[in-house]
């Protein structure tokens, strides 16, 4: 057991408490002197529902494509920097001769007039498909989030930060068969 001396500090018991005492050590966080607040030394924990991790993702009938991370609201322009700066050179070098496709849900910041434009101005790189708003039976992207999600849902632990849970969902996107897509 760990009791207190008569000089204030905390020390362990009899010899017997022993392991009491190691695993209950164990259970502590130590840290240096001034540093119990510094962000390295910290991690949040999620309840259950709380938090999210919102990515970007692409797939082909070849092969999956990366999963991107947004940090920041998705907007106008954070969808167009995803787009030219991520997208675009994967889909120039997966299809070359300007035969691919792009497929969007029509969310409002994918009809923006600066997104719209932009596609406009590199229309020879690939097509764009019009695709009916909130369909997400006919929307192929839907049916991988599923399998994600059901992937994350069966792990024990459950992700308790965002950190973890952002690694699950990277984990669970490229352990999603290719028959499935």
């Amino acid at each position: 057991m760990i009791g207190q001396s008569s000089t204030g500090k905390k020390s362990c018991g009899p010899m017997n408490h022993v392991t009491s005492c190691i695993m209950q050590m164990a259970e502590r966080i130590w840290w240096k002197q001034n540093e119990s607040m510094h962000p390295t030394c910290m991690s949040t924990t999620l309840q259950a529902g709380e938090g999210s991790v919102m990515v970007w993702g692409m797939f082909s009938w070849h092969d999956l494509g990366p999963l991107i991370r947004v940090e920041q609201c998705l907007n106008s322009t954070t969808c167009l920097s995803i787009i030219a700066d991520q997208v675009h050179p994967i889909m120039l070098m997966a299809y070359p001769n300007g035969d691919g496709f792009f497929q969007q849900d029509n969310a409002p910041c994918h009809r923006a007039c600066i997104v719209q434009e932009w596609f406009q101005e590199h229309e020879g790189d690939f097509t764009l498909l019009r695709w009916p708003p909130q369909s997400p039976d006919l929307n192929p992207i839907e049916h991988l989030w599923d399998e994600v999600k059901r992937a994350i849902r069966q792990l024990v632990p459950q992700p308790s930060n965002l950190t973890e849970l952002d690694s699950a969902i990277h984990q669970a996107w490229c352990q999603i068969p290719r028959i499935t897509f």
